[in-house]
C-alpha cells in the first residue's frame, strides 16, 4: 500500500491528511513533509490519521521527530485519530501521554 499526503492551511494551521500505511517504506515521505513545513516556518501542525490503515514503529518515530521539531520553535503537533487499533498503539507505547490526540479536526485546530 502506498501513502497519500495532502497538506492544506486551515486558520493558520497546517493540516496534513494521511491515507494508507505509514511503515518503514512510506514513513520518510511523512517525515519529509513535516520537515518541509517546519523549514518553511510552519510550527502549528495537525496530522490527520483518520485515513491510516497501518502504523509501525518507524511511523511513530517520524511523529515523535516531528513533535520535537515543532516544539523546538514553540509550536505544536496535534493528532486526529479515532481508530481504536491506532489508539491502542499510542497507549501501549506510552505516546498517548506525549501527543495531544483529538477526535475531530476542529478540536485539533483549536488546540494548535
Amino acid at each position: 500500500m502506498d501513502l497519500d499526503l495532502t497538506a492544506r492551511d486551515l486558520d493558520g494551521v497546517s493540516v496534513v491528511a494521511v491515507k494508507g500505511e505509514i511503515d518503514v517504506y512510506t514513513a520518510p515521505r511523512l517525515r519529509d513533509r513535516i520537515t518541509d513545513l517546519v523549514g518553511g516556518g510552519t510550527y502549528r501542525i495537525v496530522v490527520d490519521l483518520e485515513g491510516v490503515e497501518f502504523l509501525d514503529s518507524t511511523g511513530l518515530g517520524v511523529l515523535v521527530g516531528g513533535l520535537k521539531k515543532v516544539r523546538a520553535h514553540g509550536g505544536s503537533l496535534q493528532l486526529v485519530c479515532t481508530q481504536e487499533r491506532l489508539l491502542k498503539i499510542f497507549r501501549i507505547t506510552g505516546l498517548a501521554k506525549v501527543f495531544a490526540i483529538h477526535d475531530d479536526l476542529d478540536s485539533a485546530i483549536a488546540a494548535a
